[in-house]
C-alpha cells in the first residue's frame, strides 16, 4: 500500500506512477493508495485512513520520510510493530530517516548527480550547444535500515 503525497503536485504523481509501475512488473497490479500531504501529521492521518480501508495491509510506502515517520508513530500508538507487523518505507533519505524508530528504510535520490546533470545541461544551453529539451533519468537507491 502507499501513502501518496498530494496528487495535485507533479512529483507526487510521478512517485505514485513509478511505485505502481514497479509493483505491476512484480505481479501486483492493484495497490491500495491513500492521498496525504508531505507532513508528519498527514502521514499519521493517511495511514489511519489506509488501515481503516485495508486492515490487512502489511507494508506502507510513504511519499516522503516525514510521512513515513508519521506512519511509524501511528503504528506505535496502536501497538503494531514495525517491521514485524507492518513494514514502512520512506522516500528522500532525509535526516529524519535515522531518527525514526526504528531507523527508516528509504529511497535515496542521487541529488548530487541530479545537480551536476542540471548544471551541465544549463551550460550547454547557455553556450548554444543544445537547444532541444533533454530528459535525464537517474536511478534511485534503496537504503535498507530496520523498518522494512
Amino acid at each position: 500500500a502507499t501513502v501518496a503525497g498530494p496528487l495535485d503536485v507533479p512529483a507526487s504523481r510521478e512517485r505514485l506512477a513509478g511505485f505502481r509501475e514497479t509493483l505491476a512488473r512484480a505481479g501486483h497490479p492493484r495497490v491500495p493508495v491513500v492521498e496525504g500531504g508531505f507532513t508528519l501529521d498527514s502521514g499519521s492521518a493517511a495511514t489511519a485512513r489506509l488501515l481503516a480501508r485495508y486492515p490487512e495491509t502489511d507494508g506502507v510506502f510513504a511519499a516522503n520520510d516525514l510521512m513515513a515517520q508519521g506512519a511509524c508513530r501511528l503504528l506505535a500508538e496502536r501497538g503494531a510493530r514495525v517491521p514485524e507487523d507492518i513494514a514502512v518505507i520512506g522516500f528522500d533519505d532525509s535526516a529524519i530517516a535515522l531518527s525514526c524508530v526504528p531507523p527508516l528504510t528509504t529511497v535515496r535520490q542521487p541529488v548530487e548527480r541530479m545537480a551536476a546533470e542540471m548544471a551541465r545541461l544549463l551550460d550547454e544551453r547557455v553556450r548554444g550547444e543544445r537547444t532541444e529539451p533533454v530528459s535525464v533519468v537517474l536511478a534511485p537507491e534503496l537504503v535498507v535500515r530496520e523498518s522494512a
